[in-house]
């Protein structure tokens, strides 16, 4: 599988390696931040704004 993948991406294998563990790490901290959000969201601690607001909030700091 690593000799297929590293001729596909044209990649040394320890290129590919390090890619694929980055990969697989940042899906774990992907997991754990969208775990986190339900957390909040499940306990009220989410709130939604609107983009009227956005752009209120960002003139103030303007000034």
């Amino acid at each position: 599988m690593v000799d297929f993948l590293t001729e596909y991406y044209e990649q040394d294998k320890s290129s590919l390696i390090k890619y694929s563990i980055r990969e697989l790490y940042e899906d774990i901290m992907d997991k754990q931040a969208i775990a986190d959000y339900e957390a909040k969201e499940k306990n009220g601690g989410v709130k939604f704004i609107d983009s009227a607001e956005v752009l209120n909030m960002l003139q103030n700091q303007k000034r």
